[in-house]
């Protein structure tokens, strides 16, 4: 019984000490839109607070479909910077594009629509701060 409880101790403390020098956190998201049939489109935010880099993807497009129009949109507004709409290429099982990295206000709204499919994406903008530790 003693070995058990050393042993979960270990593996307790072994894991807070992956955690505490773990660097500053990211604020990358995600979001699909949830329908059981049908395109499945994402949006990925990677990023550190508001400072992201959108990408679409679609995540089960046809075999025989290697590129489609995608267009990025801000608050319902059509994104007038960069490459707008975009083409979207086949990257393996899915299609994608990313856009250039921008600073983005906090909770604007960021959403992704590719051509011809009337399903929309979106993910919000958060700012978590600075959870570095110091």
């Amino acid at each position: 019984m003693r070995k058990i409880i050393y042993l979960n101790t270990a593996a307790v403390l072994a894991v807070a000490s992956v955690l505490s020098t773990a660097g500053p956190a990211a604020a990358d998201s995600s979001s699909c839109t949830h329908h059981f049939s049908g395109p499945q489109i994402c949006v990925r935010l990677e990023g550190s607070n508001v400072w992201n880099t959108p990408t679409a993807i679609w995540t089960n497009p046809p075999k025989h479909v290697k590129t489609r129009q995608v267009t990025l949109y801000v608050n319902g507004k059509r994104y007038a910077f960069d490459k707008n709409p975009a083409t979207a290429t086949r990257v393996g099982k899915t299609l994608s594009y990313t856009w250039n990295h921008d600073r983005w206000d906090a909770e604007s709204k960021i959403c992704v629509r590719f051509k011809d499919i009337d399903r929309v994406a979106c993910e919000r903008v958060k700012d978590i701060g600075d959870r570095a530790q110091f």
